[in-house]
């Protein structure tokens, strides 16, 4: 298929670019910034570039990884995330119904899924999250326009019979976290930090890529779908109490070896856990798991192999521009 995929010149797209075009597809980059991936330089904002994108290269499927992040609310105005995140969603949607597409694949965010009081992580147990958690309240307006954008598409699907698959991806990011300090686990190493949060919170962009790949084959048999996409969690349901007093006992329970290995390293596993991304129905409904998870650490760690995620604390989104990092 000629797959158009927004966010090309993005650290997701220049993975997915590549794992698209192995998998036998004709794929179209559309970014506002210049990339290796991108082809089309312009803003899915713009509906008439959007509609030249769609007649000049016969697009036949979108995956819609393009938006503006959370750490670009230090750089734009919350009008550049509506008409980013949301009319540039609404853009897309219905130029792929005009175009009699049967497939649409959205970039969306756990993000979206945590409210003021589960970041603060105040309570005595951690937040279990998966598709049916809620009230939804977006704390900022990230949130807020990825969920309206995620509604839209459910709405097209109903609609206009679009098929659609929205896909709430946990953390990938390669740089250091923007709040590192505000909460416990903040004086760790950025390495550290990342290898403890796929526990619970994160998985590789690597994985990131391949969950869009299962998406897009899997959409028109799905219909409609909102998947949580993060590293398999060991933990249960059961642990959460647990997770939150002690979660450095409850890791060493299910990975005896953790502690000493995380020892040899200098690292800490962590104190506390307050939330948990439960992706057990991407495995049951998608099809798709994460290669990459907690044990996929220890292994390294035991091996004193590289690590098998991406850390790089001087990484500049495209968009930002050099010395802009919010």
């Amino acid at each position: 298929m000629r797959v158009l995929l927004t966010g090309s010149s993005g650290w997701l797209g220049r993975y997915l670019g590549p794992r698209l075009r192995a998998a036998g597809h004709a794929v179209v980059g559309m970014d506002v910034a210049p990339g290796a991936e991108t082809q089309v330089i312009g803003t899915v904002a713009d509906r008439a570039a959007v509609d030249r994108c769609f007649d000049d290269y016969g697009i036949e499927a979108v995956i819609h990884a393009g938006a503006l992040h959370k750490p670009d609310i230090a750089r734009f105005p919350a009008q550049a995330f509506v008409d980013v995140n949301i009319t540039g969603t609404l853009n897309l949607l219905e130029a792929a119904s005009a175009a009699g597409h049967d497939r649409f694949v959205f970039t969306s965010t756990t993000s979206l899924m945590i409210t003021d009081a589960i970041r603060q992580e105040a309570g005595t147990v951690a937040a279990w999250l998966d598709e049916d958690s809620g009230p939804l309240m977006p704390r900022n307006i990230y949130g807020v326009t990825k969920r309206a954008a995620e509604e839209l598409c459910r709405l097209q699907a109903s609609v206009q019979g679009l098929n659609c698959v929205v896909l709430r991806t946990a953390r990938f990011f390669p740089e250091d976290d923007d709040s590192l300090g505000e909460f416990p686990g903040g004086e760790l190493s950025g390495p550290n930090l990342k290898a403890n949060e796929f526990l619970n919170r994160r998985l590789t962009v690597e994985d990131a890529a391949e969950a869009h790949l299962v998406a897009l084959e899997r959409a028109p048999s799905l219909g409609f779908g909102t998947f949580v996409i993060a590293a398999p969690t060991p933990f249960d349901k059961a642990d959460a109490e647990a997770l939150k007093s002690d979660a450095a006992a409850v890791v060493a329970q299910y990975f005896p070896e953790a502690p000493g290995l995380y020892q040899r390293r200098g690292w800490k596993l962590p104190a506390s856990i307050g939330r948990v991304y439960d992706a057990g129905r991407a495995e049951r409904l998608l099809g798709f798991r994460c290669r990459t998870d907690f044990a996929a650490i220890l292994t390294a760690l035991r091996t004193d192999s590289p690590l098998p995620f991406a850390h790089d604390p001087a990484y500049v989104s495209p968009q930002a521009g050099p010395g802009d990092r919010g």
